[in-house]
């Protein structure tokens, strides 16, 4: 079981959790919606596609883009469709 946590809350949580380059990609299902907002921000991989993000609000603070995600993966990165990673001071660490 995998979880993510960012100023002290739990924001995602999984035991199916896909890995790629170094990043654990949590099903949608996880999330705890109520602390992402979705943002105008998308960026391009190379191999991957184009990538949209989200920034989370918890406890009164805000963490902008701090997860990702591809709507629509190349096939070469189907594995990760329908899931978020995360960065900029999300902790994953084991549940």
């Amino acid at each position: 079981m995998k979880r993510a946590t960012w100023n002290g809350v739990v924001v995602a949580e999984s035991d199916d959790i896909v890995t790629v380059e170094g990043n654990a990609y949590f099903p949608e299902s996880s999330l705890k919606r109520d602390y992402f907002k979705s943002t105008d921000t998308h960026t391009s991989c190379a191999w991957k596609g184009t990538a949209s993000y989200y920034s989370l609000e918890v406890n009164g603070k805000t963490n902008p883009d701090a997860a990702w995600y591809y709507a629509k993966p190349s096939d070469a990165a189907k594995q990760i469709t329908g899931r978020v990673a995360f960065w900029k001071g999300v902790v994953v660490s084991d549940a």
